[in-house]
């Protein structure tokens, strides 16, 4: 497979904090791909040098095969990266359906085409019943998944989920894996995530990075990735590998 993103030796640094160092990484076109680590592990600034949050210290991002790295968050969405955000902040007082429309009009600027589409994002992650319902009235696992449709009605190549399982019981957690699976599977969407569930990444990641104090200190398949020595250290602790 070809691959859709690369990161090459990115850095990022915070007046004395260095909160990437040197990371470089790969996501091959329709697979998923994992960043894992411990609280304060760089992840989500790494995803804000991808999305065009900030601008690196050092280093590059190509998306398909251009240089993306200098550009403007909202010309980075237009080129294929769709995100969600750790923090779950929809529009309270639109509706749910609304919430989604505003994202497929980037792509969609008839109404009534943004409105059809955002009824076929809504429908695949089950939230088409509550499609009228104010988004402050939904529960923790539904404001997750309005997240996730908000960013895939602008129809992204690479979607970036920033811990959208986090909070979840376990059979939410599955049902997001599986609505993440059917996307990839039937539509080829490549994801790249940031997320602490372990059962969701090695459900769906084909590969995964592991960051420590902004360095990656390992890279791999996820079944050999979880027992590395320095991984079980830094992160995961021995009793999640026994």
């Amino acid at each position: 497979m070809m691959d859709l993103l690369s990161v090459e030796g990115v850095s990022k640094r915070f007046r004395g904090l260095l909160a990437v160092d040197n990371v470089s990484f790969r996501v091959a076109r329709g697979s998923i791909f994992a960043v894992i680590g411990p609280n304060g592990a760089g992840k989500t600034t790494l995803f804000n040098i991808i999305a065009g949050m900030f601008a690196p210290d050092r280093g590059s991002v190509d998306f398909a095969g251009e240089r993306i790295d200098a550009l403007a968050p909202d010309e980075i969405c237009r080129r294929g990266i769709g995100r969600t955000f750790q923090l779950v902040r929809p529009f309270p007082a639109l509706s749910v359906e609304d919430n989604v429309v505003i994202g497929a009009m980037l792509r969609r600027h008839d109404p009534a085409a943004a409105r059809r589409h955002a009824r076929e994002v809504l429908a695949r992650l089950d939230l088409f019943g509550k499609r009228h319902q104010p988004a402050s009235a939904l529960t923790l696992p539904d404001r997750k998944r309005l997240e996730v449709a908000r960013a895939l009605a602008t129809e992204p190549k690479l979607l970036l989920l920033d811990e959208v399982m986090a909070g979840l019981r376990p059979a939410e957690t599955d049902r997001m894996v599986s609505a993440l699976t059917e996307l990839n599977r039937e539509f080829g969407l490549t994801i790249l995530l940031i997320e602490h569930v372990m059962r969701a990444v090695m459900a769906l990641a084909a590969r995964v990075l592991v960051l420590h104090h902004g360095a990656r200190i390992a890279e791999g398949a996820p079944a050999a990735v979880v027992r590395e020595p320095a991984v079980i250290q830094s992160y995961l602790g021995a009793e999640a590998v026994d």
